[in-house]
C-alpha cells in the first residue's frame, strides 16, 4: 500500500514537473529565444485571424493552430532540462508537426475535392499528424489521455472483432485515418475549433491582465474586505483565487500563482498546512465554475449544445456562488474552532486606494462581461476585450508621462472615444490606435518597459495555451471514434438501463466515470469525453440538457481535488510543505458543496435557473428558485458544522451526527425528506442555542 501511494505521488510529481516547465520563463539560450519568437508569432496569428485581419478558411486556421502547438511543445520541454540528443529529437518532431500543418494548407483545395478518397501520401501525412499529436500530449500531460484516446482509435480499427453489442461494422485503415486526420471530425474537430478561437483569446486576455498586475489588485481588495475578519487569511485566499478564476483558464495555474501568497499567509495565522493547501486548491479549482470564463468550458459547452453563451452562465451562477459560500463557511468554522483571528486592520491595504491606482485593469473585464451578456459572440467579445486591454495598458503608460489634470483627462476621454469608435468603424480604428500608442511608448523609458511586458504576455499566453490546445486536438480522436462508430450509444444505453431502475444510481455511475477520467485528464477534454458519452443518456432519463452537461463538468473539475492524483492539491503541496494526499482530504471537506450541488440540480433544475422539476410546476419558478437556494444553503451550513465540529461552540459526536443527518435529508429529493430535514435542522439549532446560553451563563457566574 505504501509503495502504491509513493508511485501515485511520483506520477503526480512528474505531471507537476511538466506543468512547471510551462510556468517558468523561456530559457535564455538560442533555442529559448527561437521558441519565444515562435510563441509570439503564434499569438499574433491567432489575434489576426480572430480580428479578421487575416481571413483564412476555418480548416487552415485549425491546422496552423495545431501546427504551432506541436512545433512548440517538444523543443520547449527539451529546453527545460533535456540533453543534446533530446533536443535533436524534439526539434525533429517539431519539424514533423510543421510539415503536417504546411501540407494541410498547401493541399487544402485538393483535400476538399478528394475527401473520402485519400491518396497514399494523404494517409502518410495523416498517420504522422496523429502520431505527433499523441506524442505531444504524452510529453506535455502524461500517459492518461493518450492511452484513453489510443483505446478509442484502436476500437475504430479493430472494433469489428469484438463480441456484440460492442462491435461495429468495420472500417478500412485509410477511412479511419482520413476521418481522424482530415476534415472536422478528428483532431481538427469542434474542440480544436474552440481552442483556436475562443479559448486562445481568453487565455491571452488573462495573461495580459496578470502581467499588468491583476493578481496584486485582487489580493489587495480581498485583504481590505476580509483580512481583518475571523480567519481572514483563508477568506482572502478564497476571494482572490475566485476572482483570479474569472480570468484564468487553469485551476492548477491559479494554485501556483495566488497560492504563493495565500498559503504561507494562512499558515502564518495558525491554519494547519494541509487545510491551507486544501482551501487554496478548492478555491482555485472553483474559479473554473465562476463566470465569465469558467475555464473556457463555457464556450465549448455553448458550441456543443448550440445555445447562447449567457444561457450557460445563467445556469452556472447560483451554483458557483454556493460553492464559494460553502468554502467561505468552512474556513469560518475552522477559524472559530481554533480561535484564529484576522490580520490587524492597520496593516492591511486599502481597497479604495488599490482600485484608484489600478482602476484601468477592471474596465476590460467589465467590457468583456457586458459584451458576453449583450448577445455578442465569445469570439467577438474576446477580441474586443483583448484590444481594450492593450489600449488601457499602453495608454496608462503614456498617461503617466503627461501632466496631471486636464491634459491627462483629455487623453483618457480621447482614448475612450477611440475604443467606442470600434463599434462604428471596425477593427481598423483599434489597430491604428494601438500602433500610435506603441510608437509613443517606444520613446519613453517606462513605455519601453510596458512594450516588453506586452510582448512577454503574448509569448507567455501562447505557452499557457499549449496543454489546452493539445488536449483539444487529441480528444478529437475520441469524438471522431464516436461519430464514426456510434460507440457512445453502448455506454449511454447502459446508463439509461440503470436509470430505469434508479436515476440516483445512474448519476452515481456518471459521477464515478467523470472522477476516474479526470484523475489524469484536464477539465476540458474530460468534459468533452464524459458529456459525449453520458450527456445524451442523462438527457434521455429526463435530466434537462444544460443540467446534464453541468453535472459532468462539475465532477470533471472536482477530479483535480480527489485522490489519488488530485493535481491541484499536489500543486499546493510544495508551497504548503505538506503531503498532497493530506491536502486532498482537506480539499474534499472544503469543497463538499461541489459534490452536492450537481445532484440537487438534477432533482431541482431551478437551482441552475432551468425549467422543469415537480417543485417549479407546483409552486411556480421564482418560488422554486428561492426555496432550493435556501434549502441548499442550509444543507451546506449543516454539513460544514458536522465536518468541522464547530458551530458557535465545539460540537459533540451526537450533535455532529444530527447535523449530518439533517444535511443529508435536505439534500435528498424524496417525499417527506424536506420536512424531516427542516425538523432535524430546528432540533440542531435548538441544541446549539441552549449550549451557547449555558456557556454564557457559566461565563457570567465566574468571578472576574
Amino acid at each position: 500500500m505504501i509503495d502504491h501511494t509513493n508511485e501515485q505521488s511520483r506520477a503526480a510529481s512528474a505531471e507537476l514537473h511538466r506543468h512547471d516547465a510551462l510556468t517558468r520563463a523561456f530559457p535564455a539560450t538560442w533555442d529559448g529565444r527561437v521558441l519565444f519568437a515562435i510563441a509570439f508569432a503564434f499569438s499574433v496569428f491567432q489575434i489576426a485571424t480572430a480580428a479578421h485581419m487575416l481571413d483564412l478558411p476555418s480548416q487552415i486556421v485549425r491546422a496552423v493552430h495545431v501546427g504551432f502547438v506541436t512545433v512548440l511543445v517538444f523543443p520547449l520541454l527539451a529546453a527545460m532540462g533535456g540533453g543534446g540528443v533530446a533536443k535533436i529529437v524534439a526539434w525533429g518532431l517539431a519539424f514533423l508537426g510543421a510539415a503536417v500543418a504546411f501540407y494541410q494548407c498547401f493541399e487544402y483545395a485538393e483535400l476538399l475535392v478528394r475527401a473520402g478518397d485519400p491518396l497514399p501520401r494523404d494517409i502518410v501525412f495523416g498517420v504522422v499528424a496523429l502520431a505527433v499529436v499523441f506524442a505531444a500530449a504524452w510529453a506535455l500531460m502524461g500517459p492518461a489521455l493518450p492511452i484513453i484516446s489510443g483505446v478509442f482509435l484502436a476500437y475504430s480499427l479493430l472494433g469489428e472483432y469484438l463480441p456484440p453489442p460492442f462491435d461495429h461494422r468495420g472500417y478500412d485503415f485509410s477511412q479511419v485515418i482520413d476521418h481522424m486526420a482530415y476534415g472536422t471530425e478528428g483532431i481538427y474537430g469542434i474542440p480544436t475549433f474552440v481552442s483556436s478561437t475562443y479559448i486562445f483569446l481568453f487565455i491571452l486576455f488573462g495573461a495580459f491582465l496578470e502581467k499588468a498586475g491583476m493578481i496584486r489588485l485582487f489580493n489587495d481588495v480581498s485583504l481590505s474586505f476580509v483580512g481583518h475578519k475571523r480567519g481572514g487569511a483563508a477568506k482572502v485566499a478564497i476571494i482572490s483565487s475566485g476572482l483570479m478564476g474569472t480570468i484564468s483558464g487553469s485551476g492548477v495555474a491559479n494554485v501556483v500563482t495566488t497560492g504563493q501568497f495565500t498559503i504561507p499567509l494562512m499558515k502564518k495565522f495558525g491554519y494547519r498546512a494541509a487545510f491551507a493547501g486544501g482551501v487554496e486548491a478548492t478555491a482555485s479549482m472553483g474559479g473554473q465554475i465562476m463566470p465569465p470564463v469558467m475555464g473556457a468550458v463555457a464556450f465549448i459547452m455553448a458550441e456543443t449544445l448550440g445555445v447562447e453563451y449567457y444561457e450557460i452562465v445563467k445556469a452556472a451562477v447560483i451554483p458557483a456562488i454556493l460553492y464559494f459560500a460553502s468554502a467561505f463557511w468552512m474556513v469560518h468554522l475552522e477559524a472559530g474552532k481554533h480561535g484564529l483571528l484576522g490580520l490587524p486592520k492597520d496593516q492591511l491595504p486599502s481597497a479604495k486606494a488599490a482600485i484608484l491606482e489600478q482602476w484601468h485593469l477592471i474596465l476590460p473585464l467589465a467590457a468583456l462581461v457586458w459584451l458576453l451578456f449583450s448577445g455578442y459572440t465569445p469570439l467577438f467579445a474576446g477580441t474586443v476585450g483583448l484590444a481594450f486591454t492593450g489600449l488601457l495598458i499602453l495608454g496608462s503608460s503614456l498617461a503617466l508621462g503627461l501632466p496631471a489634470g486636464v491634459i491627462r483627462i483629455i487623453f483618457w476621454v480621447g482614448l475612450g472615444l477611440v475604443a467606442a469608435a470600434f463599434f462604428q468603424f471596425g477593427i481598423g480604428v483599434i489597430v491604428a490606435a494601438l500602433a500610435l500608442l506603441i510608437a509613443g511608448n517606444a520613446f519613453l523609458k517606462g513605455g519601453r518597459e510596458t512594450l516588453l511586458i506586452c510582448r512577454d504576455a503574448l509569448a507567455e499566453g501562447a505557452k499557457t495555451a499549449l496543454p489546452v490546445a493539445i488536449a483539444c486536438a487529441l480528444v478529437g480522436v475520441i469524438i471522431g471514434t464516436m461519430t464514426l462508430t456510434g460507440a457512445a450509444n453502448t455506454f449511454g444505453q447502459f446508463i439509461v438501463s440503470v436509470g430505469g431502475k434508479s436515476l440516483f444510481l445512474s448519476l452515481l455511475l456518471t459521477m464515478v466515470t467523470c472522477l476516474v477520467l479526470g484523475m489524469g485528464i484536464p477539465t476540458i477534454p474530460n468534459y468533452i469525453i464524459t458529456s459525449s458519452i453520458a450527456g445524451p443518456a442523462l438527457l434521455e432519463l429526463g435530466v434537462p440538457l444544460i443540467v446534464s452537461h453541468m453535472f459532468v463538468f462539475y465532477f470533471g473539475i472536482l477530479a483535480d481535488l480527489t485522490p489519488p492524483v488530485a493535481l491541484a492539491c499536489f500543486a499546493a503541496a510544495p508551497i504548503a510543505r505538506e503531503s498532497g494526499l493530506k491536502i486532498s482530504i482537506q480539499a474534499i471537506k472544503v469543497a463538499a458543496a461541489g459534490f452536492v450541488i450537481p445532484f440537487m440540480a438534477v432533482y431541482s433544475p431551478a437551482l441552475m435557473l432551468q425549467d422543469g422539476g415537480a417543485m417549479a410546476a407546483s409552486i411556480g419558478f421564482p418560488a422554486a428558485v428561492a426555496y432550493i437556494v435556501v434549502k441548499t444553503g442550509l444543507a451546506i451550513a449543516l454539513w460544514g458544522a458536522a465536518v468541522v465540529g464547530f458551530a458557535a461552540v465545539r460540537l459533540g459526536v451526537f450533535e455532529r451526527v444530527l447535523a449530518a443527518a439533517a444535511a443529508f435529508t435536505l439534500l435528498a429529493a424524496l417525499p417527506i425528506t424536506d420536512e424531516v430535514g427542516f425538523a432535524l435542522s430546528a432540533a440542531f439549532a435548538f441544541l446549539i442555542w441552549r449550549r451557547v446560553r449555558q456557556a454564557a451563563g457559566r461565563q457570567k457566574a465566574e468571578p472576574a
